[in-house]
């Protein structure tokens, strides 16, 4: 008989309650160095460029440019935590808000790889592919449909700017600029920031500035890896709690379950990726995984959020204004795009189309993939460049 009184039995439990008390302690410092890093760039970029970021990013001038530079960048880091991190780090060097928000809707855009990608796990069986792709591909047509009708309109009028402008303004105290509930921050990363300068400057003098953007770069995709593989193991399981209890009670709640799951794996890809195989095997219908998507485009907004916390200064305001547009833009498509019956379903229509069509040829599934997302904007952007 084992008795269950013994400590010893109880040894495990106690071990694995220390290791994750461990766990959450590593994904509080690698917090703490995203935002020291976004700093590091903001830092390097407006020391190289002082103050002139349109000389070095005049490539991003045209908006258009702006939002296939978005695309190619996520699209190729397979990650927009990290393209938006780096973004709200340029802002705050000096990159206009204005050329900075089309590189945002870009994101949205390139992120949706990472599921198209997962989908390909179940190539082998055509029912499920054509479910599995289908859930995949839904994320990417939502998200082109935001970009045709906000990017235009953005582009007239700048309502995604002005707004995000007018909280910017009155979360860091008006005219001042000072960072007020967030000046603990500075503080605590500012040594940091320091010790890479004098490291930058060790290397070399002339290019320390541009070393320490390349610094807070490498950080940022250690950080972004490194979290991302920890919450897995911290947050998965209860995740895919929280989709089997939610997802199947109505829009509403799948929204709301795809952003709080987000927010606790911190990435986008992560949710949606989860996904793909629980509609391949027909676990979930393409109808209820949607709308979980779109909770997972809002909760993907917290990490430029949390970026923008690292900038304090003349440009602290700018910072957290890209920030904000980034929620408020993803907020807006989901209002606009989800709340019109007859947009609403424009996305799973395309998705079932592209989906039967790849089920059928599977060479179009991963021409659809290659071109989408490299092919065609690397011909835009080289044809741009041919006229300039």
């Amino acid at each position: 008989m084992i008795d269950i009184s013994n400590p010893e039995n109880n040894e495990p439990t106690q071990d694995n309650l220390i290791l994750r008390i461990f766990q959450w302690l590593l994904v509080l410092f690698l917090i703490y160095l995203l935002i020291t890093a976004v700093g590091m760039i903001g830092a390097g970029f407006k020391g190289a460029t002082k103050g002139q970021a349109t000389d070095l990013f005049a490539f991003a001038t045209n908006p258009f440019m702006g939002l296939i530079v978005g695309v190619i960048a996520t699209a190729m880091i397979q990650s927009s935590s990290t393209v938006t991190s780096i973004i709200v780090g340029l802002v705050a060097g000096g990159l206009s808000v204005e050329m900075a928000v089309p590189m945002i809707m870009g994101a949205n855009i390139g992120t949706t790889i990472t599921n198209t990608i997962v989908s390909f796990g179940h190539i082998n069986k055509k029912k499920e592919f054509r479910r599995a792709f289908a859930a995949a591909t839904v994320h990417d047509f939502f998200n082109l449909m935001a970009v045709v009708i906000f990017l235009p309109i953005e582009i007239l009028f700048h309502p995604l700017q002005k707004a995000a402008g007018y909280f910017a303004t009155h979360l860091v105290g008006g005219e001042n600029l000072s960072v007020k509930g967030l000046n603990f921050i500075k503080p605590i990363t500012k040594p940091v920031i320091a010790e890479f300068k004098n490291l930058a400057n060790m290397i070399s003098e002339q290019g320390a500035n541009i070393l320490l953007v390349v610094f807070g770069i490498i950080v940022i995709f250690f950080v972004i890896i490194f979290v991302g593989r920890l919450l897995k193991k911290l947050m998965v399981g209860r995740a895919k709690d929280i989709m089997h209890g939610s997802i199947g009670r109505g829009p509403v709640s799948g929204i709301v379950s795809g952003a709080v799951v987000t927010v606790m794996v911190q990435s986008s890809s992560t949710t949606t990726s989860l996904m793909v195989p629980l509609a391949g095997s027909g676990v979930f219908k393409l109808k209820q995984i949607y709308p979980f998507t779109l909770g997972a485009n809002i909760g993907t907004t917290i990490t430029a959020l949390l970026a923008a916390t690292a900038i304090s200064g003349d440009h602290a305001v700018l910072a957290l204004q890209i920030a904000l547009v980034h929620l408020i833009y993803n907020l807006s498509a989901v209002l606009l795009i989800y709340g019109v019956k007859n947009l609403r379903k424009l996305p799973i229509e395309g998705a079932q189309w592209l989906s039967n069509v790849a089920a059928d040829r599977k060479i179009i599934a991963l021409i659809y993939m290659v071109g989408v997302f490299f092919v065609l904007p690397g011909l835009l952007v080289f044809t741009y460049q041919l006229t300039m």
